[in-house]
Parts: structure tokens; sequence; C-alpha cells
């Protein structure tokens, strides 16, 4: 089936004006100008890992009233007329979403402590996916009809390894999520963070991860940032849904690391959402919340079109988004098109109707009707000519002589010569 292309709105422009921390770990949450279009808002930046002498993450006390550039260009406002992930449930397994976030207000369910998050970026995330839409303000989430299963993926400040992910995983397939959503990827697990994801897809769950981390760290001894791994997991096991990040410009920062084989990519340099608790927002960038703007999107798809499996979302996802090096996720074309692995056959040509043979009785009762109308027309003809002729002859036979009849004459007897006879 032809590729839909989406239709873009004018982006409105969200940049950071400040550098979001470069390192895994957050020292000082220095806010970061956002503009939103009317103006510029300075937003408190999410981090993915807190260090142990950094407090937790507070409620923000600024809002970005104006729609996000990353709202307008998904076009999320044409694809909520078709679905807002009604009836899907999202797994978030990551530092867990807070339970206060009035934009998620009784959609928020929590495994054990996940409803506790004191890092923020799961309450992020999560916003990403399923904030709902509010009046005077610019920021929400791709699907906000869908549900949010809150899975703990680390530990409370953020620090995670392989078991404590895949673990995560599982849980949430266990607990019956749609789509899930994972925060983290790791250069090491390999195995393990595959057999996760394949239970998963055993359970019709649809994973999406990040294509790498959001930030390199540096080496300890150099200062250097270090190399990415050629591999990470979750992402690169059969089945998951990788994602990277660009920004506003449709290019990815130039801090950001150099990352390949990504499945999709979505929105996720200065990006807007909201905090563990509150109404109010933060800014962040990185490939792990483009990845939640695509499990958004999923849950989209998956309430459309309740019938299709989690692969047959990913290709949905896939297929039908917007044409470029990494092809750009496109909510409102995942859920206006459906594809098919199916060719139509061949038209078949129509049977050949032959009408039954016709009934000698109509052609016999023509040919008795033609004949009668014929001696007719014969007779009428034969009219025309004898009657005036016999009008003419005064109906006397043919051979008749055309003169009047002579008189018959008496027989005489003869007479005698003159002057014979006795005297």
């Amino acid at each position: 089936m032809r590729r839909a292309l989406s239709h873009r709105h004018p982006v409105a422009r969200v940049v950071a004006a400040a550098a979001l921390a470069t390192a895994p770990l957050a020292t000082a949450a220095t806010p970061a100008a956002a503009d939103t279009g009317s103006g510029s808002v300075e937003l408190p930046p999410v981090v993915a890992v807190l260090a142990s002498d950094v407090p937790c993450a507070k409620a923000s006390t600024r809002k970005a009233e104006d729609a996000t550039w990353s709202r307008s260009t998904l076009g999320l406002g044409r694809a909520w007329e078709l679905s807002q992930g009604a009836g899907v449930t999202v797994a978030v397994v990551d530092s867990g979403v807070g339970t206060d976030i009035p934009a998620l207000s009784g959609r928020v369910t929590a495994v054990g402590d996940a409803g506790e998050d004191c890092v923020g970026h799961g309450s992020f995330a999560a916003g990403l996916i399923a904030a709902a839409p509010v009046k005077g303000v610019g920021v929400a989430g791709v699907a906000p009809g869908a549900r949010i299963l809150a899975v703990r993926g680390t530990q409370p400040r953020g620090e995670t390894t392989a078991a404590t992910l895949a673990a995560g995983i599982r849980t949430a397939a266990d607990k019956g999520a749609d789509v899930i959503y994972v925060g983290r990827v790791l250069a090491t697990g390999k195995a393990e963070l595959t057999k996760a994801a394949a239970y998963a897809a055993e359970r019709d769950a649809l994973v999406v991860a990040p294509v790498g981390p959001d930030f390199l760290p540096r080496d300890r001894n150099t200062g250097q940032t270090v190399e990415p791994a050629p591999w990470y997991w979750p992402a690169s096991a059969p089945g998951v849904l990788s994602v990277i990040d660009y920004g506003p410009d449709g290019k990815r920062p130039d801090s950001a690391p150099a990352l390949d084989g990504a499945d999709l990519a979505a929105p996720g340099d200065a990006v807007v959402s909201v905090g563990p608790k509150g109404s109010g927002h933060y800014i962040g960038s990185g490939s792990s919340l483009a990845a939640a703007h695509v499990a958004g999107a999923a849950a989209l798809v998956r309430a459309r079109y309740p019938e299709m499996s989690a692969a047959e979302v990913a290709r949905q996802l896939t297929v039908a988004a917007y044409p470029s090096d990494t092809p750009r996720v496109d909510p409102y074309a995942s859920v206006s098109s459906l594809l098919t692995d199916q060719q139509g056959a061949p038209p078949k040509p129509a049977a050949a109707h032959v009408p039954p043979a016709a009934s000698p009785e109509p052609r016999h009762r023509a040919v008795i009707i033609a004949g009668a109308g014929g001696g007719l027309l014969l007779l009428v003809a034969a009219g025309a000519v004898v009657i005036p002729r016999g009008r003419a002859r005064r109906w006397r036979p043919g051979d008749a002589r055309d003169r009047q009849p002579t008189e018959a004459i008496a027989p005489t007897t003869p007479t005698e010569p003159a002057g014979t006879g006795a005297s």
C-alpha cells in the first residue's frame, strides 16, 4: 500500500537556551529557556539519574502556555479525531510515575513503590505519552486517553541494571500492558534483556525503547566522553521498536551521541512535559524522550485497530512514517492508513451468459401474422386494379367485344321472279 504522507502544521519552536546535563549524573537543576511561540519561559531540566547529594525533583512552578513544537510537528489534533488511545495501557518502565500529576489524574496505576518518582524522568515520559490537553496549556501527550502503568525499572535515584530492567519488562507484560515503554538502555545484558523482550512479545505487548543512551558518560581517568557501544539493549532485541531523537530544526543536537540503526525517529530535543507532581512543566532532551512519543503513537494505533498484534502495530508505525534517513513517526498517518501484507487477487472475468434457446412459438406466430398481412396487402392491391377495370367494362367478361349487340333478322320467303307464274 502506498505510504501516507503527513500534513505538517507550522512548527512552534521550542529551543533550549542552556545545554542540559552532558553527563548521566545531574548536580543541579539549571533552568533552560523554552520558546513556546509567543514568549520565552524558563523551565527546569529533567535528568535521568540523580547524584546522591541532589534532592529529589519537585513540582515545577512554571508552565508552557503555548503549543510546544513537538505537539505541532506530530499533528496531534488531527490524530485525536480518530484515536486518543482510550482502552490501551502503556507501561512506563523507568524511575516511576508520580500519582499526583493533574494531567494524568485517575489514569496512573503503580506497581509496588513505582508511584514515587524521585528523579522525575518516568513522570516526564508518562506525560509525553498520555498527558491530557488542558485549556491554556500547550503541553499534551500523544495519547491522552491511554492509561499508564508505572513499573520500577531503576533504583530510586535512576541507576539501573540489566536484571532490574528485565524484571520491569516482565512485570509490565504480566500486568497486561499493551505497550511497554523502557526509559533506559544498557550496553550489557544482551541475553537477559533479549529474553525479557521475547517474553513481552509472547504476551502481545509492543516494547519501545531508545536506540541508545541520552548522553554518553565520561571516562573517569581522561574526562573524555566514551565512544558509543555498537549495540544497546533491549533496543537491539528482536521485536523491540528502537527510536532516535530529532530537534525543532529536524536535526539532532551536536552533543547527542552518534547512534545508528533506529527503527523510527521522533521529537526528543528540547521537548516539554510534566514533572513528578503538580501542574508545572520541565524540559528535556534525548532519545529516551523520543521513544515516549512513539509509545504514545503505538497506543493510538492499538486503540484504533484493536485487532492488530504488537508486531503489526510496529509495522503500521514504521511503514506509515514520514520518509527520512530514519523514518519519522507520523501519528495521523498511522491511525488513518490501514496497511496489509496481502496482495490483491487479479480480477476474474465474469462468466459468459448464454441465453436459452428461443421458443419457436413466437416465430411461428410471427410468420402467420406476416403471411396474413402480406395476403391482405395483395388483395388490396389486386382490388385497386380489378375494380376500376370491372366498372369500366360494366362487369362483362374479359373476352366480349366492346360494341352494341346486333338485332335478330327474321327469315324471309324468297320472292318469285317477276313475269312468271299463271295469269
